[in-house]
């Protein structure tokens, strides 16, 4: 019999993250992975310069989803002392990993509608691989500091991470328990608050 508790959780607020170039390397890596494949054709362009335009894109890519985990990990964070605070929880094995596994696989309906609405389809990929990332970086890391093999191919050892912190420790799935949660992007929470603030006085 599963055990039904209304909880809100708290928001979870997404920072903006901008790098210089970033769109542009983005979509130049994605042409480059086409051209590499057969699929576009490369015009006068070497595999070398094709091979490095992926690179710099994928880099890009690792560095975005880096900060994204590191909003994830503060929102699983902030979760956890709300939980730590609920008496009808105690005893039961909520973890890390029981929230990871519910924004990923249990992600509320308004939260999905409003993912797709900032134009974010494929959201479970991106939490999985974010996640995966903040398992083994504390800090985004230098491009000198990556092997071009991990840049290459960073969705795949991401993909595993996000697995192994999964299976480091048995868990509750709390995905009957209730719990709901907002997102934000972080300046329309900040805006919120505005409002909220001024409305008080």
């Amino acid at each position: 019999m599963s055990m039904k508790i209304s909880n809100q959780l708290p928001p979870l607020i997404l920072h903006p993250f901008a790098d210089a170039g970033g769109p542009d390397k983005l979509v130049e890596s994605s042409r480059a992975s086409l051209m590499l494949q057969g699929l576009l054709p490369s015009g006068e362009r070497s595999s070398e310069d094709l091979d490095r335009a992926l690179l710099e894109g994928r880099y890009c890519e690792i560095r975005m989803l880096f900060y994204v985990g590191k909003d994830l990990v503060r929102w699983i964070e902030q979760c956890m002392e709300n939980i730590n605070q609920s008496p009808d929880l105690q005893g039961l094995p909520i973890r890390y990993q029981s929230f990871a596994g519910y924004l990923v696989n249990h992600t509320p309906l308004a939260v999905q509608t409003k993912l797709r609405k900032w134009g974010v389809a494929d959201y479970k990929t991106i939490f999985t691989r974010a996640l995966g990332l903040n398992a083994m970086f504390v800090e985004a890391p230098d491009r000198d500091s990556l092997s071009d093999e991990f840049i290459r191919n960073y969705y795949r050892y991401a993909d595993s991470l996000y697995l192994c912190r999964q299976n480091q420790s048995q868990f509750a799935d709390i995905s009957d328990l209730g719990f709901d949660f907002d997102i934000y992007a972080s300046g329309e929470y900040s805006r919120m608050l505005e409002k909220e603030w001024a409305e008080a006085q």
